[in-house]
């Protein structure tokens, strides 16, 4: 008797409270609703907040360097240019010129030591001058669509405060490029370029230095952060990519219809995908030089 009076009495609460629950649950809110009443009602996330691209252009001299290079790296001197239509959304263009080439540790090590052999003779024509005959970046020029995701606030030491972004941007690239003239063996079947006997140490090493200049057309794509110190003053990083097909090392590395390798020619058969890709630093000067400010 004693358990089933127990058992009557909690049947007894949980139906009362289950009623209450259902008769004032209308009026009640629950855990994953916010009501906010009073002066904060339908107030903004944000107030006078700074939108320092919004109707406003941005200039960015900066410095460039590509990564990650096989045989030579290129340093590059450029200016972006950009105009923002909202904070989020706006289009720009980059353009740099390569001020110095830089060669990686492999091609000074096949400088130092690199050999010269019959099977090789139009790859190397001598190990010496490998350095002039490898492919380098000369400038490069983009069209972007720019989008700026997320922006807040970056901490530096716990003290020093900057209103920074996020954006991502995309676009085609044109890149000028120079790479080893063509040129092929007397008993090869090709015709383009010039034509040297493997006997004729004179014709291969001329070769070697000869280059030729050729514009790849490539998309563009990449990330950077931007810091303001001021209104209109701030920082700028970004990582580029630019994928495209070419010659880097300058040496044969293609086979022939028959499947023979290689084919005794250095030509457009030899360019091979890359992904080039380098890492920016720029000053971002945004004019007018006063940012709109919301309510």
């Amino acid at each position: 008797m004693t358990f089933t009076k127990r058992f009557l009495t909690l049947a007894t609460l949980a139906a009362a409270i289950l009623a209450a629950d259902m008769v004032g649950g209308a009026s009640k809110a629950h855990a994953q609703e916010v009501q906010i009443t009073g002066p904060l009602a339908g107030a903004p996330a944000v107030r006078r907040m700074r939108l320092y691209r919004t109707g406003r252009i941005q200039l960015e001299p900066n410095f460039s360097f590509t990564l990650q290079d096989e045989f030579k790296r290129t340093l590059y001197v450029g200016l972006h240019a950009g105009y923002y239509f909202t904070d989020w959304l706006g289009i720009g263009v980059w353009g740099a010129y390569g001020v110095a080439g830089l060669n990686t540790g492999l091609t000074d090590e096949v400088v130092r030591a690199g050999v010269t052999t019959d099977r090789n003779r139009l790859s190397l024509p001598t190990n010496e001058n490998f350095d002039s005959q490898v492919g380098e970046q000369v400038w490069a020029a983009a069209l972007q669509l720019e989008f700026i995701p997320l922006r807040g606030k970056l901490a530096m030491f716990q003290k020093l405060f900057v209103d920074t972004d996020l954006y991502m941007f995309l676009g085609v690239a044109f890149v000028g490029v120079e790479e080893r003239a063509d040129v092929h063996l007397q008993e090869s079947n090709e015709e383009a370029g010039t034509e040297c006997a493997l006997a004729d140490t004179a014709c291969l090493e001329q070769s070697q230095t000869a280059r030729s200049s050729r514009v790849a057309i490539a998309p563009t794509f990449g990330v950077g952060l931007t810091m303001m110190f001021n209104d209109f003053v701030g920082l700028n990083l970004n990582w580029r990519g630019m994928p495209f097909s070419w010659n880097t090392s300058g040496t044969d590395e293609s086979g022939d219809e028959d499947g023979d390798f290689p084919d005794g020619a250095v030509d457009s058969d030899d360019r091979f995908f890359k992904f080039n890709h380098m890492f920016q630093v720029g000053l971002v000067i945004y004019l007018p030089t006063e940012p709109e400010i919301t309510e």
